[in-house]
Parts: structure tokens; C-alpha cells; sequence
């Protein structure tokens, strides 16, 4: 029995004697199957190779990223926040290994794991049974789960306080559950947002950007847009971390509210014309 994961996405699956026919998350149209086709692997497999390492950042205080090196599935950031004595996993990483363990240990260890959306859910079920920590999950992306744990809880509404300070906040978009972690402390107090890519920084990094789908390059419709604008102007951050390392390091909060209302004119025709 073996807990198959997707090579492209890097979704682990529930055991399982064979390998499976198909990757629920990339044959949907917000990812893609492969062009090589439908691949699969183990993290033993992984691990056995030798070939990747995690790398653990200090971001800022409190605030570490945690990449695989070389790049493997869609080569996300996940982050470890420290606040007050309380460590969140926000999103995860496929790879999982003993030196990694014992840096997060040595850290503090994973008091809680929290998702932004379907597409890093990678091996979570892994690092939940390693450090003891449960799994929070909108219960509007329950579907998309392909590892059941009883240390996933479901959690409902539009925000969940995992300790003080830290809040999920479901948006939307994306996906249906899509959400963002609201960290009131980070920043010396002028708060951080950490949106997966719920929100992308796009590279010019004094922009954002909402997609449905990214690597399809689907939009999101402009009253969308205009929702989860509204939402997040209510949320206290300055600095914003997406899942792919980069930063809007001051200002996110404006950048942002700029950022949607330029993309609601380029969908309504009246930003350019060409």
C-alpha cells in the first residue's frame, strides 16, 4: 500500500495498492495534466533520491519560508509563523524529510497547519502525523481532499481564529474555500497577509492580480473581484507574502485595492483600448 503522489501537482493520495488512474486536482481546468503525461511517486521515492533538500528562511521576525530545492509539483512557499508561543504552518510543501523535522522542531514545532486553497495540500496528511498538529481546511473545498485524516478539521464561515492574531479568512475566487491568514503581529504590529495565491503578486511587485485559473490563464469576473477587494479592506496588513516568495513589502493593504480596481477596468473595457 502506498500513498501515491501527482508529480505535477504534488498532491498526495490515500493508500492504495495501485497507482491511480487519474489526479482529481490536475484534470480539473484550474491545473493541467502534464504534457508528458500522468506521472507518479512516492515521498519515499523522494526520498530515497537523494536529489531535494528543504531550505527554511527567516523572512522577517517570526516568519520563516520553507521552499524544496530543486523545484518539485508546483514548487510553492509554505511559512512557519511564530506568534506567541503558537506556530502555524501556513500552506505546505510535497517533501518532508528528517532534517527538515528537526529545524521546525527546533523552532517550536507545528502547533496548527492551515491551507490557502486545494492545490497545496501536497503532503499535509504527512506533516499533521509528524508534528501532532491538525489541519484546517474550509469545509467549501472538503471535495478536493484526496488524503482523509481525522487531523483535518473543516472549519465554515467566512473567519476562524486560530489563536490571537492569527486569522483565516475565506475570500473566495480561486477556489470556493479560498483563503488567506490575516497575522495582526507580523510587521511590528502593521500586520502581514499570507494569501497562497488567492492573491498573486504579479512581477512587477507594486501589483496584485485574481485569477481563477493561473496557469490557464482563466479570470475571475469583475463582481468577484470587487468582493474580495471589499473583504480584504477590512483586514489590518501592510506587507503581503504570496505562495510563491514574493513580497509586497509596504503599502499592500493600497496596492492591493489598486490592484483590483485596475483589473476590474481592463474586464469592463474601460482601462486601455486596443
Amino acid at each position: 500500500m502506498y500513498n501515491y503522489i501527482c508529480e505535477t501537482c504534488g498532491v498526495q493520495y490515500k493508500s492504495t495498492n495501485k497507482v491511480p488512474e487519474q489526479c482529481l486536482i490536475c484534470e480539473e481546468e484550474r491545473q493541467y495534466v502534464s504534457s508528458k503525461g500522468q506521472n507518479w511517486t512516492t515521498l519515499e521515492t523522494l526520498l530515497e533520491s537523494g536529489k531535494y533538500k528543504n531550505i527554511v528562511k527567516l523572512e522577517e521576525e517570526n516568519l520563516y519560508s520553507l521552499t524544496t530545492a530543486p523545484g518539485f509539483g508546483i514548487g510553492q512557499t509554505a511559512y512557519l509563523v511564530q506568534n506567541k508561543n503558537f506556530n502555524v504552518l501556513w500552506d505546505c510543501i510535497t517533501y518532508l524529510d528528517q532534517t527538515t523535522s528537526k529545524t521546525i522542531n527546533d523552532l517550536g514545532g507545528i502547533d496548527a497547519i492551515a491551507l490557502s486553497h486545494p492545490h497545496y495540500y501536497s503532503s499535509q496528511v504527512e506533516w499533521a502525523e509528524t508534528f501532532n498538529a491538525p489541519i484546517y481546511i474550509h469545509e467549501d473545498d472538503k471535495e478536493w481532499v484526496t488524503r482523509p485524516s481525522e487531523k483535518i478539521i473543516f472549519w465554515s464561515g467566512e473567519s476562524f481564529e486560530l489563536c490571537e492574531g492569527v486569522t483565516l479568512q475565506r475570500i473566495g475566487g480561486h477556489f470556493k474555500g479560498g483563503t488567506v491568514v490575516e497575522w495582526k503581529n507580523g510587521n511590528n504590529q502593521n500586520g502581514v497577509l499570507l494569501c497562497g495565491d488567492i492573491v498573486r503578486i504579479v512581477a512587477d511587485r507594486q501589483w496584485v492580480s485574481f485569477m481563477y485559473s493561473y496557469p490557464n490563464f482563466i479570470p475571475l469576473p469583475s463582481k468577484t473581484v470587487e468582493r474580495i477587494a471589499a473583504r480584504l479592506n477590512k483586514m489590518n496588513f501592510a506587507r503581503l507574502y504570496d505562495a510563491f516568495n514574493r513580497v509586497v513589502k509596504v503599502e499592500a493593504d493600497q496596492r492591493v485595492q489598486r490592484s483590483a480596481t485596475r483589473y476590474i477596468e481592463a474586464l469592463n473595457g474601460t482601462l486601455f483600448q486596443t
